[in-house]
């Protein structure tokens, strides 16, 4: 299960059935779990830590040094959990002082040439369409859909189950269940198709969207719609979701 032509550090950890292919290097302080599948021409570089049943496509580069000029050699980790898909020449970089790690979670697809930049934290279920760039200390939420072509700024978090339309670029965060889009990007509605796929009852789907009829369609600011929210609809674990997001929010939500 692995060629001959592969370079492994005898310092690595390697679990069972893991299939390794010509040209793969694998540098020491790697740890990497089973049945996981590493197609030619892969970098697994020091810090890396791979989890089970996962991917990985030729040309990928997991744990790279930070693309950032405070990083002063830190030892950080670049940590990849459980049946992601991680195609083409992706790049993951490992974390800094900052937080010390990147993360991306489970069952995530992520596709031909996305980064994922130091300190990044991507959630479980979410698809990250070709060339999406993500900047450092990035937070993507599970079950996000972001297309491909998008840019996001540093610090930036994208909620769960949002829809960003392709070629996008933004420096504030973007809330949950909605569809971003347009140039400059804004609120385009909530996701509805993305919802009733993944089992939302009518009347969630349209408690959620009250909810954003009140934060941009009311005319009142951000603070007044949110205690407008907590007066007038129900305060489901999705509906705190939202609120609570907002109110964290240190960049502002997207108009």
């Amino acid at each position: 299960m692995i060629s001959p032509l592969a370079y492994i550090h005898p310092e690595a950890k390697i679990g069972e059935n893991v299939e390794i292919g010509p040209f793969v290097f694998i540098d020491k302080n790697v740890v990497i779990g089973d049945n996981n599948t590493i197609m030619p021409n892969v970098n697994i570089l020091y810090g890396s830590r791979i989890g089970n049943n996962n991917r990985i496509f030729p040309g990928a580069v997991i744990g790279a040094i930070p693309q950032d000029l405070k990083f002063r050699g830190e030892e950080t980790t670049a940590e990849i959990g459980d049946n992601n898909t991680i195609r083409e020449n992706v790049t993951i970089n490992r974390g800094t002082a900052a937080k010390g790690k990147t993360i991306v979670g489970n069952n995530n697809l992520l596709m031909e040439g996305v980064h994922v930049a130091h300190d990044t934290i991507v959630g479980s279920g979410c698809i990250i369409g070709n060339s999406t760039k993500m900047a450092g200390e990035v937070i993507i939420d599970d079950n996000a859909i972001v297309s491909a072509n998008v840019l996001m700024h540093q610090f930036c978090r994208v909620g769960g189950y949002v829809m960003i339309q392709g070629g996008c670029r933004f420096s504030k965060d973007i809330p949950p269940y909605i569809i971003a889009g347009r140039e400059p990007i804004a609120y385009s509605g909530i996701n509805i198709i993305g919802l009733r796929r993944r089992g939302f009852s009518n009347e969630l789907i349209e408690s959620i969207h009250n909810t954003y009829r009140i934060i941009y369609n009311s005319g009142k600011n951000v603070s007044d719609a949110l205690q407008q929210i907590r007066e007038e609809i129900t305060m489901t674990p999705e509906i705190e979701y939202i609120v609570s997001f907002i109110e964290n929010s240190e960049r502002g939500i997207i108009r």
